[in-house]
């Protein structure tokens, strides 16, 4: 039964994500008329909200109320910021209700994760079975948008239906919100110990940045974060632009790739190395640019599906590799303040610069007619990544990484 509850929670928890932020980029171009840097100022609100997360994580939830009430809080008050959103008539109106929304969001990815460790006995175990929920809600939000209410479709996004994920959104905001309040207690993780900003922002992991392997990592996953916020930026627009029939619900196959090479990752870990696992990460990201260069949405669609699929490599391969030689290297004092790094410097720093980059790119490449030149947007990602991709493979030596780590 608890089992159950928490598989709900993360499937709400990601279904609300996987509503509206996917078409985000396709709404805010053509319901708002937004150009490229303001789209990127929306999409920039997410590493806002990573970098701003922690401290009401760390210096609020984990010290002074329980999980589950916190968590609760932040959906009700998220329901209303996304109502706000669907009103919302002009970008400038749009974007402080989206800038508060994702403040209010990113904390409850952590806050999901504490709720459900909370109730484990053995999480390394537990944990997989539960949060694999999340990803099918993200693929159940995909899903209905195209296939139920064809809200993503060419005379849907015409009569500006788009907004109606933030409606959808906000209703199960609002349920995640109170159905978080029955959900079993955990009390707050650090009460009676102090939390400082230094504990906070990973500060106590800077020492691993003197090892050159580590540095080496350490740049190059904030350097790949550029190419990554290209696609969450720009591939639903772009799709949906040179005429591909249920964009959204295409896309679900990156979340459907995903699930299955986070399995595979094990093997490809044990048997190849951890540098020839990010390398494939790294090469996935040219290899699904160059596809959304060169394919179409007629006799090269299938170059498109190829690019979409490829996410489960891109991100497992790369990010939560990542993540594994990341606990690897620390030390057990500094583990989490590890990944608080890394976190901070990817999701925050990296992803903010990205966003930035990919609207000034988008813009550059926009055509009077409001149209894009796309094969131009996606041969930048493309070659940085490419770029990013051989400075690691020259100055990274490969090091052995035990997958359970």
């Amino acid at each position: 039964m608890i089992t159950l509850r928490l598989s709900l929670m993360m499937f709400l928890q990601f279904f609300i994500w996987g509503g509206w932020f996917v078409t985000l980029g396709t709404y805010l171009t053509n319901t708002l008329s937004a150009n490229g840097g303001q789209i990127g100022l929306a999409f920039s609100t997410q590493s806002w909200g990573a970098i701003i997360a922690p401290f009401i994580v760390g210096l609020i939830a984990d010290r002074f109320f329980n999980a589950e009430k916190i968590l609760g809080l932040l959906h009700i008050v998220g329901a209303m910021l996304m109502y706000c959103m669907y009103q919302a008539n002009d970008f400038a109106s749009f974007y402080p209700y989206v800038l508060a929304y994702m403040i209010a969001y990113m904390p409850t990815l952590a806050l999901v994760n504490s709720v459900s460790f909370g109730q484990m006995v053995d999480p390394s175990k537990e944990f997989g079975k539960v949060r694999v929920w999340g990803t099918i809600g993200w693929i159940v939000a995909g899903l209905m948008i195209s296939y139920v209410f064809s809200w993503d479709s060419a005379q849907s996004i015409a009569d500006g239906m788009l907004k109606n994920t933030f409606l959808l959104c906000s209703i199960a905001s609002l349920i995640l919100g109170v159905f978080s309040f029955t959900l079993p207690n955990t009390s707050p993780q650090s009460s009676g110990k102090a939390v400082t900003i230094r504990d906070i922002l990973g500060l106590e992991a800077l020492a691993l940045l003197k090892d050159k392997n580590f540095l080496v990592f350490f740049l190059s996953s904030v350097l790949i974060c550029i190419p990554l916020a290209f696609y969450y930026q720009n591939a639903n627009p772009f799709l949906t632009e040179i005429g591909v029939e249920n964009a959204t619900g295409k896309m679900t196959l990156g979340q459907v790739s995903e699930v299955l090479f986070m399995l595979a990752l094990p093997l490809f870990l044990n048997r190849f190395g951890i540098k020839a696992t990010l390398v494939i990460g790294m090469a996935a990201w040219v290899v699904r640019y160059a596809l959304f260069a060169f394919g179409n949405a007629d006799e090269s669609l299938f170059m498109l599906i190829i690019g979409i699929a490829l996410h489960g490599i891109c991100y497992d391969f790369f990010f939560v590799s990542g993540q594994i030689y990341t606990n690897a290297k620390a030390g057990e004092n500094v583990k989490s303040a590890a990944q608080g790094l890394i976190t901070l410097a990817t999701y925050g720093v990296g992803m903010l610069v990205g966003f930035a980059v990919a609207g000034a790119i988008t813009d550059t490449y926009t055509l009077d007619t409001g149209a894009h030149s796309w094969q131009q947007v996606w041969l930048f990602p493309a070659v940085f990544a490419a770029v990013v991709l051989l400075i690691f493979i020259t100055l990274f030596r490969g090091e052995k990484v035990n997958a359970d780590a």
